[in-house]
């Protein structure tokens, strides 16, 4: 068994706090179904926020679905590099699989897709 990382991101319109919890759920439910994992399978999840994001901890939105209760989460302000994408949530998702690194499918959703778009197009 490896320990592989799975990347997303994805974007809020406005700095609301129903809003970043809402997509916050959306990218975790969507990683889960592209990679088939369950939550005892994950070491842990690294979520950053840009600067302009700060009406919650996007952990919450994750920390109340059942299952999650104990998986490791942590939070974190992404570093503030002029010009780049306003108003994003990234995750780094570690996890315990026997799946080479190729078969994991990183997602990218709203204006994150801009991102990575050679990994939004081949795991939409």
């Amino acid at each position: 068994m490896y320990n592989r990382g799975i990347r997303g991101a994805t974007t809020v319109t406005r700095n609301d706090e129903a809003e970043i919890l809402q997509e916050t759920a959306v990218l975790l439910k969507e990683i889960v179904a592209r990679n088939e994992i369950e939550p005892e399978d994950i070491c842990s999840v690294w979520i950053t926020v840009t600067a302009d994001l700060d009406a919650t901890f996007p952990a919450r939105a994750i920390r109340v679905l059942k299952g999650w209760e104990l998986v490791p989460l942590m939070c974190s302000t992404e570093i503030p590099v002029k010009g780049s994408l306003p108003k994003c949530i990234r995750f780094l998702i570690q996890v315990n699989t026997n799946k080479s690194q190729r078969e994991m499918k990183h997602v990218y959703l709203n204006e994150a897709k801009s991102l990575r778009p050679d990994l939004a197009a081949s795991n939409s």
